[in-house]
């Protein structure tokens, strides 16, 4: 392969971002896999690999990455800071215009900048290939029954960034013994996947959709919800998968009759702007409106949970949201929903987060990066290049306009 000079960055973004792409490990492993590569560190003093871990695997640690070919990070860089004519590799949360990350994509343009995203990364079928979203549902489920726990005064867990790994996390919630509470999950991803491992550990029975709304149980139970459960066509048409995907605004929300008998609620499921929200704020109004905590792990802020109206932070989880008044208030207040919404849950267990991740990034992502990309699944995950955006995302011109 020709010499290929990769940049580890230094997280900017504030809060403290503190995983990576790659442990120093799995870099030793990528040099021994490809020859003719190149990794070189930029010195930062909060990720959860300090630079002697790095150097000490005789990886070069600097603050000065200009000279690399490809520059590889996690979170969204400040637009002052971009290097004009590279290639980098994070997640750039614009795809769905997002707007403060409108000026970034300017200033990657305007230094004709190559910007591939992660969360791009895509199979033949059109499936994400590498993400956080495991231990997003982990951490959040953990969370979730953390604050069920501390609202009705039953139990103390530990906050997550607390515990040492995920084996004392899972440890920790082994302990808890709940109550014949009514649990919902939504989704059936990475992050639906990681919340049922924490679940598993809870010992609770999983039962279906009808059950869930039909029966009374002696134990605490959890029901999975899907797409094809959560919406249903305007027009009265039998589910399909592909046009919901393609036309999400010709659907409307079925969950209503879930939120009646919900204790606790712990979403995971994609959603698009497009789509109609789970419920209504005017809903959330009904006297016959059960649902008293809400672990939203997907922390689309205004988006299919009308209540998160924020993102919360690893040091405060919680915030209480107040049905009548629509606001934020206190976090376990008796006439408030608690709320969850921690948007970077995986940093609370970052050294394992990141092992996941560069594992996924290794098998699945660096054969077509530094291979053949036979698939196209890098040119599939391109945003920009050489200062214009590529036909799949010229969607976001006038986003950058």
């Amino acid at each position: 392969m020709r010499k290929i000079k990769i940049g580890l960055l230094k997280e900017e973004k504030i809060p403290v971002e503190k995983r990576v792409p790659f442990s120093p490990l799995q870099c030793s492993e990528l040099l021994r896999t490809y020859p003719g590569l190149e990794i070189t560190i930029q010195s930062s003093p909060t990720r959860c690999y300090s630079d002697e871990e790095y150097a000490s695997f005789g990886l070069p640690v600097t603050d000065d990455l200009s000279n690399c070919d490809m520059m590889m990070g996690l979170k969204e860089i400040p637009a002052d800071m971009l290097i004009p004519h590279k290639k980098y590799f994070i997640f750039s949360h614009t795809t769905k215009k997002q707007p403060h990350n409108k000026r970034m994509l300017k200033a990657i343009l305007d230094k004709e900048i190559d910007l591939v995203d992660y969360e791009c990364l895509t199979d033949v079928n059109h499936s994400r290939v590498i993400g956080f979203g495991r231990y997003a549902g982990i951490i959040g489920t953990y969370n979730g029954v953390r604050g069920y726990g501390t609202r009705y005064n039953l139990f103390d867990l530990k906050p997550a960034y607390q515990c040492r790994d995920k084996e004392e996390l899972l440890k920790e919630i082994d302990r808890v013994r709940l109550s014949n509470i009514k649990i919902l999950l939504t989704g059936g991803g990475r992050v639906a996947n990681g919340a049922t491992e924490t679940l598993g550990v809870l010992k609770i029975r999983k039962v279906t959709p009808y059950e869930f709304l039909h029966c009374s149980f002696r134990e605490a139970v959890y029901c999975q919800l899907h797409s094809k459960d959560l919406y249903q066509a305007k027009d009265g048409s039998s589910w399909n998968l592909k046009d919901f995907y393609t036309h999400p605004e010709n659907y409307v929300s079925s969950f209503l009759p879930y939120t009646k008998v919900c204790d606790l609620l712990i979403t995971g499921h994609f959603w698009d702007s497009k789509a109609a929200a789970l419920f209504t704020k005017d809903q959330m109004k009904l006297p016959d409106f059960h649902i008293s905590v809400i672990a939203d792990i997907t922390c689309d802020v205004n988006g299919s949970v009308p209540s998160t109206l924020k993102a919360s932070s690893i040091l405060e989880p919680f915030y209480g949201y107040n049905p009548m008044t629509e606001e934020i208030d206190i976090p376990f207040a008796k006439n408030t929903i608690t709320v969850m919404a921690v948007d970077n849950l995986p940093c609370e267990l970052p050294r394992e987060a990141s092992e996941d991740f560069g594992k996924e990034l290794m098998e699945r992502v660096m054969p077509h990066l530094l291979g053949k990309d036979e698939d196209g699944m890098m040119e599939r995950a391109a945003i920009t290049r050489n200062g214009k955006l590529l036909p799949d995302y010229e969607y976001l011109s006038d986003y950058v306009a």
